[in-house]
């Protein structure tokens, strides 16, 4: 098998899929590793180190797209549709109840598209949990920042002073992400609020912050309450495979303190507040309804070392699968892989990705029959 890894496209894109010692694993394990040159720079690594661990550079992105299985770390923009084929295997984050021209880009060439955040192991989302708990620690960063005036913020510093109290953090889902941002909010001196429907998820959020966080069952009316008194909103709720379900409203970021700030870390599914719209780490932040958005779609680009480092970490057995026993080999053997099958010969098999659309849905094990 030959596996190609393009350089991404998505700006600010700075993460690969695969370091150098995976590289020497997959090759070690017979397959052919094409690497589009540079696309490990911005995480650190180089062209020689992926050629000393038996990669081959190539000057192009068509010489990796044109690869057995093309391995990616953000979803194709539509300027890579063009690479898309029947022939290729992609594996790759996708979100594609987000979006909806790549959905019918995939079906329409038949390709067979595997996305990690449909990967389920155990009832977890084994691909996609260290780019949460990396979205999580960051949120808080970012929303601080946020928070501070010159990027339109109230001027609140989360984390008490001598003479003046601490902020007040309300993140919304207690799954990684969630708890991972509660537990940096907490640990810095800020007041947190963490709301979720499922009680068992709250009170392992409250274990994580040292007891330090107020936890509350989630209603529509709950969510009202406390945003409205709240100075850094964290979302982070989602459905895997689904469009992420919308639980502020506009009304509700309209009654939020004057230069508040949101992190919906679920904008690349679609966003969970109203108000929010994607933006880039070059143009982080808008202001809507008073209160500062931040609503990056790959929010762990902007530490690829480590995103890169943790992602290539979890992605690497799947890779191995693959290299030994093929694309539909590795699929039927593997419900794990199986259950990350979003498109197959033209066919939805994600039943999130179909609900989106109101597409015709065939389950992924009928599909690779």
């Amino acid at each position: 098998m030959r596996i190609g890894i393009p350089r991404e496209t998505m700006p600010g894109e700075c993460r690969v899929a695969v370091t150098p010692s995976g590289v020497r694993a997959l090759r070690d394990s017979g397959a052919g590793i094409v690497l589009e040159t540079g696309a490990g720079t911005a995480s650190g690594f180089g062209d020689r180190e992926y050629r000393d661990a038996g990669g081959m550079i190539v000057p192009t992105a068509s010489d990796a797209w044109s690869a057995d299985l093309v391995v990616k770390v953000k979803e194709p923009l539509p300027a890579e549709f063009r690479f898309l084929s029947k022939s290729s295997t992609l594996f790759t984050f996708l979100h594609l109840a987000a979006f909806p021209q790549l959905t019918q880009e995939l079906l329409t060439r038949k390709v067979t598209a595997i996305a990690y955040e449909t990967v389920v192991s155990g009832g977890a989302l084994p691909i996609l949990r260290p780019m949460s708990e990396v979205a999580g620690i960051l949120s808080i960063q970012v929303g601080a920042r946020g928070l501070e005036r010159g990027c339109g913020g109230r001027g609140v510093l989360l984390s008490a002073t001598g003479g003046s109290p601490p902020g007040d953090v309300t993140v919304l889902g207690a799954g990684v992400a969630g708890r991972n941002a509660a537990r940096i909010a907490a640990g810095i001196g800020a007041n947190v609020t963490v709301l979720d429907v499922n009680p068992e998820k709250l009170s392992g959020a409250q274990n994580e912050c040292g007891g330090q966080a107020r936890t509350v069952r989630s209603t529509p009316e709950a969510v009202a309450e406390v945003v409205k008194e709240t100075d850094l909103l964290v979302s982070t709720v989602l459905v895997a495979g689904e469009r992420a379900p919308r639980l502020v409203t506009r009304e509700m970021i309209r009654s939020m303190r004057p230069g508040a700030v949101a992190v919906d870390i679920a904008i690349d599914q679609g966003g969970s507040l109203e108000t929010s719209r994607p933006t880039t780490h070059a143009d982080p932040y808008f202001i809507e309804e008073r209160v500062v958005h931040y609503c990056v779609t790959n929010m762990p680009a902007a530490v690829p070392r480590t995103s890169t480092q943790g992602l290539a970490t979890t992605v690497l057995p799947y890779l191995l699968s693959f290299a030994v026993k093929g694309v539909v080999g590795a699929l039927r053997s593997d419900d794990r892989l199986l259950s990350g099958l979003n498109t197959f010969d033209g066919h939805v098999t994600c039943a999130g990705v179909a609900k989106a659309f109101g597409k015709p849905f065939l389950a992924a094990p009928d599909a690779i029959r």
